[in-house]
């Protein structure tokens, strides 16, 4: 869980994700200098009071999607079978942890949470948003022939032996254009999309973002095997 100015939530994200009652369940909240609020006094209090949370100070981070990749690396060192990527704020709810937890104990690879299958939603976004998602996941699925409902969503769990055979180094993207390519090298392995309900925000998206995620699609598809799987 990638984490930044989130003082307001997290306390409340933390309490829920302990409260669901796994043993085995620990979070690892990845942080860096850009977060300026309380947000890390709050985790490292938590962290001296249960060993389910772990702070980790990423000084070599290049923004969200290192963190992420960062936390993978660290997971897999400390010997997770599973691992689940979700945002640090309370756009993703806790409350829906087990049913990914549930597909991987089926045998699923890999648990892609999706806003556009039946019982997920998206609520709180501007219009212009929903748009871009749903026609980000069209356009990513015509030119990379994968047959996802969502390719944006960053609510998503895989089995270890999914994370420990990628060059985690080699992704191509640093910003939104990343989730599409974790399921594009994710493809072949075995998948399924569980509901979730995106809560969003009104922030902006700037259109240099789209224009870097349509250059790392073509990209994606002109060098197919960037990140050996």
């Amino acid at each position: 869980m990638p984490v930044a100015n989130e003082e307001a939530t997290m306390a409340d994200v933390i309490d829920e994700i302990i409260g669901l009652g796994y043993d085995n369940l620990y979070l690892y909240v990845i942080m860096d200098d850009y977060s300026k609020d309380a947000t890390a006094e709050i985790v490292k209090d938590y962290e001296e009071k249960t060993d389910k949370v772990k702070y980790i100070y990423y000084k070599d981070s290049k923004g969200l999607i290192s963190c992420y990749l960062e936390g993978f690396r660290l997971a897999l060192i400390d010997g997770a079978q599973y691992i689940i990527e979700m945002d640090g704020g309370a756009s993703h709810k806790p409350s829906e942890i087990p049913q990914f937890i549930d597909w991987l104990e089926k045998g699923y690879d890999c648990v892609f949470g999706s806003r556009f299958v039946e019982g997920g939603s998206i609520s709180n976004q501007p219009l212009y948003r929903r748009i871009l998602s749903g026609g980000g996941t069209l356009v990513s699925n015509l030119v990379l022939h994968t047959k996802y409902k969502d390719m944006t969503s960053g609510f998503e769990a895989f089995n270890r032996n999914v994370l420990s055979h990628f060059e985690l180094n080699r992704f191509l993207s640093t910003g939104h254009m990343y989730q599409t390519e974790m399921r594009y090298y994710c493809r072949n392995y075995k998948w399924i999309e569980a509901p979730i309900n995106y809560i969003g925000s009104t922030s902006s998206l700037k259109f240099s973002a789209v224009t870097e995620a349509l250059r790392i699609l073509f990209k994606l598809k002109k060098n197919e095997n960037n990140v050996r799987v």
